[in-house]
């Protein structure tokens, strides 16, 4: 499987939307999207960690297929918004390593990030 930027994702997703008319949702309509997906990793992570087992009736989903599914629609959504999620991931890294830097107990010899 290739190696994919998430501008190249951000791309791909683009040229899929862009051959339909209806082109992207609304945002409001994106965020409901991006909320229904989310409630669904939490149902697949729900049977596989929490008390609640699968009905015999229930499609046999994995948390892999939820997150991807996650992920276009959030890619969906920032395209449509025309934000660029590498740049998005550049900033809240910086607000990780300079705001929040000392916020959590760091293992012993993890100098990597200081």
């Amino acid at each position: 499987m290739s190696q994919k930027t998430m501008r190249q994702m951000q791309q791909e997703v683009d040229a899929y939307i862009s051959q339909f008319k209806e082109g992207y949702f609304s945002p409001l309509a994106m965020l409901a999207r991006l909320s229904e997906e989310v409630g669904e990793l939490s149902r697949e992570v729900n049977h596989f960690y929490g008390e609640k087992p699968k009905k015999d009736s229930e499609e046999e989903r994995t948390m892999e297929q939820e997150m991807g599914d996650i992920l276009f629609v959030l890619i969906c959504f920032a395209n449509s918004l025309e934000i660029d999620l590498e740049e998005a991931f550049t900033l809240v890294m910086n607000k990780f390593h300079t705001r929040d830097k000392d916020r959590w107990t760091r293992i012993e010899g993890d100098e990597e990030h200081d």
